[in-house]
């Protein structure tokens, strides 16, 4: 039978039995009234992004905006007091919302787990409501799953990760659900589906509903997360305050507006987080026809590259400046477990990158595997034996508006390799995503769509400039389409025939083509690929 929906709703996925109290007629209304309330300003905050990214590609740069400069500058003001299960942060594991990643995350001995509706998760239907439910009942602690080689999963006794969940950002829409004939915000319904189940039940079990906030490029869009919130408490009748949202800097943008982002959401914030690869990605994204702003392979650009250490630097001293933690980045690496120097090489550069990290002043860090909590957590435990750093202030700390944007002395060089790296991590990942798998290993890194990003970024920007590498090549489309062509032969011959007339490659090498070889760039991977996604039926969706 067809599913019920609430008036003004069309829901054009299919929902199998199990998914149908997830999209209630209740939770659809209030995921409705969301998007009623705030998506016409959601909108209006997208052009506003277009109209700034404009003037950069007429030659201006990003500065502090001296309409809020009174916010920066007021020693006075603090945000909330870190709230239950968030005081101590030290290792905080991120991954995507499928079961089995669910139970391990929250099993891992991490402080926190980031269940990551975003760049880890290929947005399929499916994925995305069955996330839902998998959340809502890693909540309730009633969640297993048998492996299809019949091993069994189910929650330890004791302490278990503190749950943290990560919407879409707001620039995606989601296609399967309607309201009033045009598709829901991504954001709004991944947040108010979780927050409609599980407020409640989190506050009930000694934490709460907290999130993280992604892909932000002002304050403004902040101020649209807090209004949000408020409502969202407010038709539940859950106090203001209860929610905790950390901002991940991961636009160039944000980093001018740190202050002003925290001050937004004073009452419902829980800090902000070094996003360091999205970081990287829209650093290229919003100066690529700018040839000051061409930048080497990206193995070559680090947390110690001028324009990331300045925006690491004033991160952490923003943040303790008004009470709230300053979380460090990803370590992308995983267990090389055939090779035993290699995986000696990687874990090494693990610890010296959350050596850094706690030395700096940071209250924690992310990791992408359960085998490397361990790790972090034994260097953070060494450097930071209470629960966080919010007393180190940073006071020796100066940065400029040119300081977040130098390439000053940054080292490195465009390569052949690297050249051909960018291709082969955009196509695996690609490929990958468009199966509906948005977490992916690729040359012993657990990739999401943040490297992908960097990788087709970097060869537009590279072909747009029509840079040399080191080696004496032009990076032309011509030289470009050929590697495509010889990575894709490459994948070809070692998958086999089959496998390869059943994958997604030949989709892959048409968008990465698209993007990396024309004149037109689209802003993100997610948004270009997502109709191909997209499991629109011609009917209601059957129950």
């Amino acid at each position: 039978m067809p599913i019920q929906t609430a008036k003004g709703v069309s829901i054009l996925g299919p929902v199998a039995p199990q998914y149908a109290d997830v999209l209630s007629i209740q939770a659809q209304n209030f995921v409705a009234t969301l998007n009623r309330a705030f998506n016409a300003r959601r909108k209006a905050l997208l052009q506003k992004r277009v109209e700034r990214e404009a003037k950069f590609e007429a030659g201006a740069l990003p500065d502090f905006l001296p309409e809020t400069k009174w916010v920066r500058e007021d020693p006075t003001w603090r945000a909330a007091p870190p709230a239950p299960g968030l005081a101590d942060r030290r290792v905080e594991i991120t991954g995507p919302v499928d079961r089995k990643m669910v139970i391990n995350a929250l099993n891992s001995g991490a402080s926190t787990y980031m269940a990551d509706f975003e760049d880890s998760t290929a947005p399929t239907w499916e994925n995305l409501i069955a996330g839902q439910l998998n959340l809502r009942d890693a909540v309730r602690s009633n969640i297993s799953y048998v492996a299809p080689n019949g091993k069994y999963y189910k929650l330890k006794e004791g302490k278990l990760a503190t749950l943290l969940v990560r919407p879409r950002g707001w620039h995606m829409d989601e296609k399967h659900f309607l309201v009033d004939g045009e598709p829901i915000s991504a954001s709004l319904f991944d947040f108010g589906l979780y927050f409609f189940h599980n407020a409640k039940e989190t506050v009930k079990r000694g934490f709460g509903p907290y999130f993280y906030l992604p892909k932000m490029e002002s304050h403004l869009e902040a101020r649209l997360w807090n209004d949000t919130f408020n409502l969202a408490q407010d038709m539940l009748s859950v106090p203001r305050g209860t929610i905790r949202g950390t901002v991940l800097i991961e636009t160039i943008l944000a980093a001018f507006e740190m202050d002003e982002i925290i001050y937004e959401l004073r009452e419902h914030s829980s800090g902000l987080n070094c996003g360091r690869w999205d970081y990287i990605f829209s650093f290229i994204k919003k100066f690529r026809k700018n040839a000051k702003f061409l930048l080497p392979d990206r193995s070559d650009v680090s947390m110690t590259t001028p324009f990331m250490d300045s925006y690491v630097r004033l991160l952490i001293q923003t943040c303790h400046k008004r009470g709230v933690h300053a979380m460090g980045g990803m370590a992308a690496q995983i267990p090389i477990k055939d090779n035993v120097a290699a995986n000696e090489a990687a874990m090494t550069k693990v610890r010296g990158d959350k050596l850094r990290e706690v030395q700096a002043g940071h209250d924690g860090t992310w990791v992408a595997h359960p085998d490397l909590v361990r790790l972090a957590k034994a260097i953070f435990d060494e450097h930071m034996p209470q629960p966080n750093q919010l007393y180190v202030r940073r006071e020796d700390v100066r940065v400029t508006a040119s300081d977040l944007i130098s390439t000053a002395g940054l080292k490195g060089a465009i390569t052949d390799k690297g050249v051909r790296t960018n291709v082969d991590v955009a196509l695996q990942y690609m490929e990958s995503w468009l199966r509906g798998a948005g977490c992916v290993p690729i040359h012993n890194l657990m990739e999401d769509a943040a490297t992908a990003e960097i990788s087709r970024s970097q060869l537009w920007q590279w072909v747009h400039h029509r840079a040399r590498t080191a080696e004496g090549k032009e990076v032309s489309p011509e030289y470009v389409s050929q590697v495509l062509d010889e990575e894709v032969a490459a994948i070809k011959a070692r998958i086999g025939e089959k496998r390869f007339a059943a994958s997604k490659f030949d989709l892959a090498k048409k968008y990465l083509a698209s993007t990396v070889l024309g004149k037109e760039y689209a802003d993100f991977l997610t948004t270009l690929c997502y109709d191909s996604i997209v499991s629109i039926g011609s009917g209601p969706a059957k129950l």
